[in-house]
């Protein structure tokens, strides 16, 4: 099974994408992830990677569908994935079911983590304050989610013309949202 996790940054994604994927037994894909290990691994995608991200340029659609391919033609990927923050772009929704339908595959579900702002910027807030990251300044949570809005919103709507897309309340204590999650999946 191939389920895409879809929302804003905060609402739960990388939580509830390591349950799923456990819960199922398959992998979890994390654009980010791959990105830092393929570096941290010093493989030629990795290189390429780290150039782009030293200058401080977007990594492109066709290196992150590149690194996406190399995992998915791992055999650990070979009964689904849980893709969580690979697609941010349309061209990349349509090189994730281009890829997928080069394995006879494609996304079986479509969750989308649905929350308020304000629940974004109080999650967010609580997690600078108990894991110190940096990048979780107010600042630069405004900036991640005027980037959300104008680059990765759309990609809902792409999916939604395409049905399948399941809303998930995503307000609420982990196992709560996690019980959503496992009764809109059926599993």
């Amino acid at each position: 099974m191939d389920i895409l996790l879809l929302g804003p940054p905060g609402a739960g994604k990388g939580t509830q994408g390591v349950l799923i994927a456990e819960r199922l037994g398959i992998p979890k894909v994390a654009t980010g992830d791959l990105l830092r290990e393929a570096v941290k691994n010093g493989t030629p995608l990795g290189l390429e990677a780290k150039a782009v991200m030293e200058s401080g340029a977007l990594v492109s659609d066709d290196l992150i569908m590149r690194i996406v391919g190399e995992e998915l033609s791992k055999p650990a990927a070979a009964n689904g994935v849980v893709f969580d923050g690979v697609v941010r772009t349309i061209p990349q929704a349509e090189g994730v079911a281009a890829l997928l339908a080069t394995l006879g595959r494609k996304i079986d579900r479509v969750l989308f983590f649905d929350v308020t702002d304000e629940e974004i910027l109080e999650r967010i807030e609580k997690r600078r304050t108990v894991e110190g990251r940096a990048d979780d300044d107010p600042a630069a949570v405004q900036r991640r989610l005027r980037a959300y809005r104008e680059q990765t919103a759309p990609v809902l709507d792409w999916y939604e013309a395409r049905g399948g897309v399941t809303r998930i309340h995503a307000i609420g204590t982990v196992e709560a949202v996690a019980d959503r999650a496992r009764e809109a999946l059926g599993r």
